[in-house]
């Protein structure tokens, strides 16, 4: 081989010194249009050819030799996923919105602020009704003191049954008015309905509010993050409420464990899939909703396992599958052994091996395709 190589540098080496020259020589012959000393030029150069080729063949490796990568099969763990495209999402994650239209007096957040579940985030304009309370107050308090003395009466066998139950139902009636406006007042407050934080603001102090579509701010927890995705329904008993998947997200470059804790229950007739949820960790803050994960979900495991690259299994005319293996290995050399196998599963560039090879088998890894039974190998 190394004389191979010295020849081939020496004969570029020659062709790039003479290149010029030759090619001057020639030119003036053609202009000149010199026929007799063309022809003999011609001669000349196939002559050097022939004599490469002549020197090539006798130097050149033998055909039934090849220089091949190795490795030793062993019993491993294998694992094939079920890889699958998911968005991030959050079930906190809302609009807030206003239950009382009306002028918002106060706005107490901006965004990027954190709030606490039932944190005042602004006040919307009464329209009078703190003044409508007020009275309803002394109204029921008028009627209390009046079913009161109505009972003390009836008590002592004083008076009317039928004035003691009117007061009594006087009494309930301006309770229940006073309450009645205490809520709608109550909605007169805006509150966080969880602990979070402001993603955005839409409105402004003095503005008239009213519910909408865009609301009045965003609140987003990153507390309590997932990934939802359907999953074909050939894996239904495949997939359980606490299996391990890992979740890689392409925009940040990181791999995440979660686990599956929701199975859908319905299969969706259009694309024959049913929806899972994975619940994911989020220490760093740095998950966000809509983001693109892709899911690798074990859906099968062998712990004892025969694994080899896939690409060095190949099939043959009769559409059998096949490894090279190394017979007779001294550590440098060996020979070239065909063997039938039975492929399983594959996954992440490597097949699960059913039969046909043992652990401690020395296989062909590079040079399959350039090897036959029985060949003398080097490596």
């Amino acid at each position: 081989m190394k004389k191979l190589l010295y020849l081939s540098a020496f004969s570029l080496f020659l062709l790039s010194c003479t290149n010029t020259k030759k090619t001057e020589n020639i030119d003036e012959l053609i202009s000149a249009k010199n026929v007799k000393a063309l022809q003999e030029k011609k001669s000349a150069l196939q002559a050097d050819v022939t004599k490469i080729e002549e020197a090539l063949a006798t130097l050149d490796v033998k055909k039934d030799e090849a220089l091949v990568s190795i490795m030793t099969v062993k019993d491993t763990v294998f694992n094939h996923y079920l890889d699958i495209q998911g968005s991030v999402d959050t079930k906190e994650n809302i609009l807030v919105q206003p239950e009382f239209s009306g002028t918002l007096l106060s706005l107490t957040v901006k965004a990027g602020d954190h709030v606490t579940k039932g944190q005042v985030l602004g006040r919307i304009d009464d329209g009078g009704m703190s003044q409508q309370l007020a009275n309803a107050e002394n109204q029921y308090a008028l009627a209390k003191t009046t079913y009161e003395r109505q009972k003390n009466l009836w008590d002592k066998k004083i008076g009317s049954e039928i004035q003691y139950l009117q007061s009594q139902t006087q009494m309930v009636s301006a309770q229940k008015s006073v309450a009645q406006i205490k809520a709608q007042l109550a909605k007169t407050i805006i509150r966080a309905p969880f602990t979070g934080s402001i993603d955005e603001v839409y409105v402004e102090k003095g503005q008239v509010v009213a519910p909408s579509v865009q609301g009045l701010m965003r609140i987003v927890n990153l507390g309590n993050m997932y990934v939802s995705t359907t999953v074909p329904e050939s894996y239904i008993g495949k997939l359980k409420v606490g299996t391990v998947v890992d979740v890689y997200l392409t925009s940040l470059g990181k791999t995440y464990k979660g686990k599956v804790r929701q199975v859908g229950n319905f299969i969706n007739p259009n694309n024959r899939s049913f929806g899972i949820e994975v619940a994911l960790p989020n220490p760093d803050n740095l998950l966000r909703p809509n983001q693109v994960a892709k899911l690798k979900i074990i859906d099968y495991t062998s712990k004892n396992a025969i694994v080899v690259p896939t690409n060095v299994v190949q099939e043959d005319g009769k559409g059998d599958h096949f490894i090279y293996i190394v017979e007779g290995s001294n550590g440098k050399t060996g020979k070239a052994k065909k063997a039938i196998v039975t492929v399983g599963k594959s996954s992440d560039n490597v097949s699960e091996i059913l039969s046909g090879i043992t652990a401690n088998e020395i296989i062909v890894t590079e040079g399959v395709n350039s090897i036959s039974e029985g060949m003398k190998l080097n490596f």
